[in-house]
């Protein structure tokens, strides 16, 4: 097995950059497919909840065509570094950004409860900020903006690692394929839990950035390949 790796998700020059330099080769594709929805939203509400940069992208397009007036912007709570640097760059504030949509569900419980939210979403959106929300009776309704299809390849090579960026992603790579012997280097913890059904060989990356697991993939790919 080369020390070859597969993107589940397209990389662009830069990313490749870093990999080639570690002397790395690495093929990559879209295992998820994204579609934005037509969909409305509510421009009195006052918070809005983005779970990805998708949903990002999507509200982006979507306020072009119906923008809130300047003076009435509504403030942002994110999950992701990422997303929080898109909306910021967008004129959004950002009042509480987590890494996982489960550490802001707590945030939002312990300090925002007398808040209404805009949930915005794509149709695989995990359960823990709704049902948090729900929970404790905070109101807030959901949006979908995209939907998330599975786009899986089937590949004959054999991967020294696999690059995972979501649990959709895992899924739609093992529709089409085996695991086996590569490495799953996984951007985050929920990421991992979906790989870990199909191997016991998983890396979880030190932040849940693209860019990290691109450094996880070159620490655990050069370390084999001195050993």
């Amino acid at each position: 097995m080369s020390m070859s790796v597969l993107s589940t998700k397209k990389l662009s020059a830069s990313q490749k950059e870093l990999l080639g330099h570690a002397q790395i080769p690495v093929v990559d594709y879209d295992a998820i497919t994204i579609t934005f929805k037509d969909f409305t939203i509510d421009q009195q509400c006052p918070n809005l909840i983005f779970t990805s940069q998708n949903t990002v992208n999507a509200y982006l397009g979507q306020r072009a065509l119906s923008p809130h007036s300047q003076n009435a912007l509504p403030k942002a709570f994110c999950v992701g570094e990422k997303t929080k640097a898109l909306l910021e760059e967008n004129g959004l504030e950002v009042v509480e950004m987590t890494h996982y949509g489960k550490e802001l569900a707590q945030i939002l419980v312990e300090k925002y409860k007398s808040e209404s939210f805009l949930l915005l979403c794509g149709n695989k959106r995990r359960h823990e900020i709704p049902n948090a929300l729900a929970q404790h009776h905070i109101a807030f309704k959901e949006v979908q903006l995209y939907n998330n299809t599975p786009n899986p390849v089937a590949f004959k090579d054999n991967f020294k690692a696999v690059l995972f960026f979501s649990p959709s992603g895992v899924q739609s790579y093992t529709a089409a394929n085996a695991i086996k012997e590569s490495i799953a280097i996984c951007i985050g913890t929920t990421t991992a839990e979906e790989a870990q059904k199909h191997s016991k060989h998983i890396v979880i990356a030190a932040k849940p950035t693209l860019e990290s697991v691109l450094e996880k993939a070159i620490e655990t790919l050069t370390a084999k390949r001195i050993n």
